[in-house]
């Protein structure tokens, strides 16, 4: 049975060597061209293996479904402040940097552009879900607020109030989306400029699972043959971001920043902790945790998947909502964001006395991360190395 296959190659001709990992990637250099090529290929699984054969071809996988990173509703309903306490808590309203001449994408449900939020900002679309551009869904347009969204009426919302171009490509629509259309999605931001790129969703395994069957595989083969789907799929977005990393010493830096998961259920069971979910874990992307206000200060979100790289701020965050005004949401897909915006202002820091490169952003990134203001006795896997942190000077 045929079926659509991602395949990823190199810009230049290269040893297979690379698919024994990352450290084998090739050096840039200035006639490699595009950072990233993927093809789609409808392809029966036996020819699979024919196809890693050739020199050119990095990873393999097959499309597979990816669905959006759910949002809780919120718990509590924030106090009315001029800033939230999200921004507040990451110090983007006292640092001296805002974003200026950073280009972030946001890979959700799309935007509602014309949200007051928005003003001034140079906002680009592109759909990957045929259902045409928009956010019906609102996830999407609280992301981007998130991360540079401006003052409206009182109220300061986004992290990164300086970015003056975003990419937003709705990859998620009313049924999902699948791992070819954010691969596609990836490769366009970074082919228009992304430095930061921003997704909250994940792959749908049971939705795999259950597409097999229904296409007639005995519920044993269907599970098996989503596992390998699963794995390749990870893999693929291994190589993503390391060829990123590689080719971006003559381009842009790009640096990707996805959500952990929602799936665990501290609140239940203390041990009921869930690691952290595709594609957040592949290697490469900065996976984010959830942080929430407790009465001792900041705490893990009780939904929070373990094992993330770092925390941001995802309980009770307001945002902006589709068709104007604000909205409550709770998850790891609002703490990426405000990470997304942190990396736009270090950029912009870096930018501003050296060269922007995905090592150097991701250093100072991760680098900025702060047990400050945490409560005490937390578990490191929890909460990764920290709170990320805006550059104060």
């Amino acid at each position: 049975m045929k079926q659509n296959h991602i395949v990823l190659r190199s810009p230049s001709t290269i040893s297979r060597n690379t698919l024994l990992g990352p450290s084998n990637l090739p050096t840039a250099d200035a006639s490699m061209g595009a950072p990233l090529l993927v093809e789609i290929e409808h392809i029966e699984r036996q020819q699979v293996h024919a196809l890693t054969e050739k020199r050119d071809v990095l990873a393999v996988a097959p499309s597979i479904p990816m669905k959006l990173i759910a949002p809780l509703e919120a718990t509590a309903t924030p106090a009315a402040e001029d800033v939230t306490w999200g921004v507040k808590a990451v110090g983007a309203d006292t640092s001296p940097f805002s974003g200026k001449g950073i280009t972030v994408a946001v890979l959700d449900t799309g935007i509602d552009a014309n949200h007051p939020a928005f003003a001034g900002v140079e906002i680009i679309e592109k759909d990957f879900t045929g259902e045409g551009n928009g956010d019906q869904h609102g996830h999407g347009t609280h992301c981007a607020g998130t991360i540079f969204g401006r003052t409206t009426g009182s109220q300061r919302i986004g992290v990164a109030t300086g970015v003056s171009k975003a990419l937003i490509g709705k990859v998620l629509g009313q049924n999902g989306g699948s791992s070819e259309s954010i691969v596609k999605a990836i490769q366009w931001a970074v082919d228009n400029g992304a430095n930061v790129i921003s997704m909250s969703l994940g792959i749908d395994f049971p939705g795999l699972v259950n597409d097999l069957v229904t296409q007639g595989y005995p519920s044993e083969l269907a599970t098996s043959r989503a596992l390998e789907g699963y794995r390749a799929n990870v893999q693929l977005f291994d190589r993503v971001a390391s060829l990123l990393r590689a080719q971006n010493a003559f381009g842009q830096a790009s640096v990707i920043i996805a959500a952990a998961g929602n799936e665990s259920r501290r609140d239940v069971n203390p041990d009921f902790e869930i690691t952290v979910s595709p594609p957040a874990i592949s290697e490469g992307i900065i996976s984010v945790a959830a942080l929430g206000q407790g009465e001792q200060g900041l705490t893990v979100a009780y939904f929070s998947n373990t094992g993330a790289n770092i925390s941001g701020p995802g309980m009770n965050i307001t945002s902006a909502k589709p068709g104007g005004g604000f909205q409550d949401m709770s998850g790891t897909s609002m703490a990426t964001p405000h990470v997304a915006g942190v990396a736009a202002l270090w950029a912009e820091q870096i930018k501003s006395v050296g060269i922007l490169t995905p090592l150097s952003l991701t250093s100072r990134l991760v680098g900025s991360a702060t047990l400050q203001g945490l409560q005490t006795g937390l578990d490191p896997f929890d909460i990764g190395i920290g709170l990320v942190r805006a550059p104060q000077a």
